[in-house]
C-alpha cells in the first residue's frame, strides 16, 4: 500500500481520522535503515530515555565525538564505562549501552536480522538488552524497520492523540487504546503517527 491507501484505509475504518487527514495528508513512506544504522540507532535510544531532547542531543553529541564520529559496538566497548560516564551518561546508561555493544559483538542481538525476524521476535531480541523497555523497541521496529503495523498504546502522545481526536474527556487508558486498535491491523503504524499529528495540531492552536 502506499502512503496514500494507507491513509485512505485510515480514514474509512474510522472517519474520526478523515478530517486530520485531509489537513495534514498521507503518512510519510517508511523506509528501512541499513543494516550498519540499527546499533547505532538502538545506542541512541539509550541516551535519549527520560531526557528533554535538547539535553539528549548534547550528550549523544559527546557520544559520537568519543567514538570519532561513528558509534558502534566496537568503538562503545572501546570507549569504556568510564569514559561514557564522562560524556554525560548516567550508570545506567553507560551499562545498558555496553551490555548492548557486547550483545551485538557476540551475536546475542541478531541486528543483521531484524529485517527478516517477525515484529514478535524483533521486540523479544531487542529488550533483552540492558536498559530497553518494550516502547525503545516498538520505536525501533516503527522508525528504524519501517513496520506498518506497530501499535505503542503506552505512548503518552499516541494516547492523548487518540483522546483528543474522538473528544474523550479523560486519556484513553492502555488497555482501552490496545482494543481500539484492533480495528487499524496492517496500518497502525501510522495510526499512532496521526495522533502525534493530532498532538501537534493542538498545541499549535
Amino acid at each position: 500500500m502506499t502512503p496514500k491507501d494507507r491513509a485512505l484505509a485510515i480514514g474509512k475504518r474510522d472517519r474520526v481520522f478523515a478530517t486530520l487527514i485531509k489537513v495534514v495528508g498521507p503518512p510519510p513512506p517508511r523506509r528501512s535503515a541499513p543494516v550498519a544504522d540499527r546499533f547505532s540507532y538502538l545506542a541512541r535510544s539509550i541516551t535519549f530515555q527520560l531526557l528533554a531532547t535538547k539535553a539528549a542531543n548534547t550528550i549523544h553529541q559527546r557520544v559520537v565525538d568519543l567514538c570519532d564520529g561513528t558509534v558502534s559496538a566496537d568503538t562503545i566497548t572501546k570507549a569504556g564505562h568510564a569514559n561514557l560516564r564522562g560524556v554525560g551518561l548516567s550508570n545506567a546508561k553507560a551499562a545498558a549501552m555496553l551490555d548492548l555493544a557486547e550483545r551485538a559483538r557476540d551475536g546475542r542481538i541478531h541486528l543483521a536480522q531484524h529485517g527478516r525476524m517477525s515484529d514478535h521476535d524483533v521486540l523479544t531480541d531487542v529488550v533483552a538488552v540492558r536498559g530497553i523497555g518494550p516502547w525503545t523497541a516498538q520505536m525501533y521496529l516503527m522508525h528504524t524497520l519501517a513496520r506498518h503495523d506497530v501499535w505503542p498504546t503506552g505512548d503518552l502522545g499516541v494516547r492523548n492523540g487518540w483522546s483528543l481526536l474522538h473528544e474523550l474527556e479523560e486519556m484513553v487508558t492502555e488497555i482501552d487504546l490496545k482494543r481500539h486498535g484492533d480495528v487499524f491491523e496492517g496500518v497502525r503504524s501510522d495510526v499512532a503517527w496521526y495522533c502525534w499529528q493530532a498532538v501537534h495540531l493542538s498545541r499549535e492552536q
